[in-house]
């Protein structure tokens, strides 16, 4: 079976790429490149479905949405 996952990536201040699933609790990744990021992500979502199958609560993802806020 093949599931479909939306999946945030952002890049830090030392240029590495993270990859965070918001639909699994935890999923979270990060590397140098996106190609290495895509593999750890994949790897990553595998670990945290075997997780997640011990677990009853399933997350369902909304969106994303930008803040504004004056600091």
């Amino acid at each position: 079976m093949t599931k479909e996952f939306n999946v945030i990536i952002q890049r830090d201040s030392s240029g590495y790429f993270i990859a965070s699933v918001p639909n699994l609790a935890g999923c979270h990744t990060q590397a140098k490149s996106l190609d290495e990021l895509m593999e750890r992500i994949k790897e990553a979502i595998e670990l945290c479905l075997e997780f997640e199958q011990e677990q009853s609560e399933v997350l369902e993802f909304v969106g994303v949405q930008k803040v504004l806020v004056q600091v």
